[in-house]
């Protein structure tokens, strides 16, 4: 059943976004923009759970009308070091999201002041145990770009319209976690600039329906994971999307990712955070995952979902050390220089726990080309790695319209068959997208659950098939499409050919009998 309550506040806040974007739209660029919106939501976003976090310990040791908001910075002082043991970082009363919009207009020097708040933040956190998670996180939010304006006093007036725009926004009380009203305006807005950026924003976005498909074929048939994990974790929505589907305290030990991007990696930080996930509940870190993985110490993962960038160059055979890295090792042959896509899928099966599953999102060439690729699909088919191929409807994603696939690998298989699945019809048209509905995902789920054949859908392959078919993974190979022609009865169609011919020489005799009337009258 749908919450209208909750609905309607969902739209007032994407209004609310619009809005912001309408005020500043022609001054900063779409993608710099995100950085500026997102970057204030996530100051606000802390200086309120923080200062809800401390309210509501005062108001349980009896004293109900403390604000922490109002305390002077001294006084708050004494208690940093508790507060950045629990919570990971600290903000002084005065630099609080709420004060400093309270000050912002009469500010002249608004830029310093959110410089060094930004600062503060993030240094308050050195030395404990989230140093990593906030280092940085503000790089991207620049108060002193000429983007803003030419002169300080037009770029602190575009900050002040930022800091009432987001304070405006109705994101409800931070403490109720089923709003996810932060998480959502995420969403939002990555999906809004996503979508108008075309490539560049696609890159860093995996929209909400393949999120939800890949999670769910991860967790069929689990209430709860240890940890799960993204090679390539762009802005994270991938990562949160397992708690949405299995719940909230569903995922024991947190979640782990990698992004090469610094940018989308402070994205993905900064949406950690907003979904409420706890400094000391993920791991999130900058480096190439194929030639500097930075989990060694955290694999392996139950559930591993990923959208790696399709056919990128990598190192490949020409870093001697990887042919020996006991994540390609085993394939007896490294992913072409110039395609790593079959480096992403040894390194994650590799990560991948023996109870788990990993749930690929690939480029289709990789199914059917030769090569090396064709040498790593052996090793894949081989030991009965591979669960599922499901081939999706082309034009899912922002700024590519290529179809992809599904790669699904378990390492506990009870079968040595694969499945392969055509989804390319399930789906429907949305403005220049495609998008999978609900019941488009149900369908494919069921049909991986069942792992049962399925006229024009799906096949389940032994391992003889793939074998004789060279190792082919490509879904058209083993499920036939249906053939939506229309039917012809040659008979018939004979028949009224017959008729047709008869007809004509009927009306050429008709038509020849007038002319020679007319010749006729024409001699008399």
């Amino acid at each position: 059943m749908i919450d209208t309550k909750k609905e309607q506040e969902r739209d007032e806040l994407h209004r609310a976004i619009w809005a912001i974007a309408d005020e500043l739209r022609g001054a900063v660029d779409g993608w710099d923009f995100k950085n500026y919106v997102l970057g204030t939501m996530f100051y606000r976003y802390i200086s309120e759970n923080l200062c809800n976090y401390i309210n509501e310990g005062e108001a349980k040791a009896g004293n109900a009308d403390f604000d922490f908001a109002v305390m002077p910075d001294e006084d708050a002082e004494e208690a940093r070091e508790g507060l950045v043991e629990e919570k990971g970082f600290f903000i002084l009363p005065s630099e609080l999201f709420c004060n400093v919009r309270a000050r912002a207009a009469e500010d002249e020097n608004l830029n310093e002041t959110l410089e060094n708040v930004f600062r503060h933040i993030e240094d308050s956190a050195k030395g404990s145990e989230a140093e990593n998670d906030f280092a940085g996180l503000f790089d991207d939010f620049d108060v002193n770009s000429n983007k803003l304006g030419s002169t300080v006093a037009k770029r602190n007036e575009k900050l002040v319209k930022l800091l009432d725009g987001v304070g405006d926004m109705n994101l409800g009380d931070v403490k109720d976690h089923s709003i996810d009203a932060f998480g959502d305006a995420y969403e939002y807005l990555m999906t809004m600039y996503a979508s108008n950026a075309g490539k560049s924003g696609g890159e860093f976005f995996t929209p909400a329906d393949v999120s939800e498909l890949l999670t769910r074929l991860g967790t069929v048939g689990k209430t709860e994971i240890n940890k799960v994990y993204d090679p390539a974790c762009g802005s994270g929505s991938l990562l949160l999307k397992a708690e949405k589907v299995l719940g909230r305290d569903a995922i024991r030990n947190g979640f782990y990712g990698q992004e090469i991007n610094i940018t989308t990696y402070n994205l993905c930080r900064i949406n950690m955070f907003l979904h409420d996930v706890g400094f000391d509940k993920f791991d999130i870190a900058c480096e190439d995952t194929l030639t500097s993985p930075q989990h060694w110490d955290d694999e392996p993962f139950e559930l591993i979902v990923s959208n790696p960038p399709y056919s990128i160059k990598w190192a490949g055979d020409e870093n001697p050390l990887l042919i020996n890295d006991p994540r390609f090792s085993p394939a007896g042959v490294l992913a072409p220089k110039s395609k790593a896509d079959m480096a992403f899928i040894m390194h994650s099966l590799a990560w991948l726990a023996s109870n788990g599953t990993a749930a690929i999102v690939c480029f289709p060439g990789i199914m059917y080309r030769g090569g090396a690729e064709q040498k790593i699909r052996k090793y894949l088919v081989d030991n009965n790695y591979v669960d599922c191929i499901i081939q999706l409807p082309n034009n899912l994603f922002f700024g590519t319209p290529i179809a992809t696939c599904i790669m699904v690998m378990k390492k506990n298989k009870t079968d040595n068959k694969t499945l392969f699945i055509d989804a390319t019809k399930e789906c429907v048209k949305v403005t220049n997208n495609n998008k999978l509905t609900p019941e488009n995902i149900d369908r494919i789920v069921e049909t991986f659950t069942k792992r049962e054949d399925v006229q024009h859908f799906a096949h389940l392959a032994t391992y003889e098939e793939v074998s004789t078919n060279d190792y082919n993974l490509s879904v058209s190979t083993y499920v036939e499409a249906e053939d939506t022609r229309e039917k012809i009865d040659i008979v018939k169609l004979n028949a009224e050919i017959k008729e047709i011919v008869a007809r004509e020489q009927v009306l050429r005799d008709e038509i020849d009998k007038i002319i020679a009337e007319i010749e006729n009258g024409k001699n008399e």
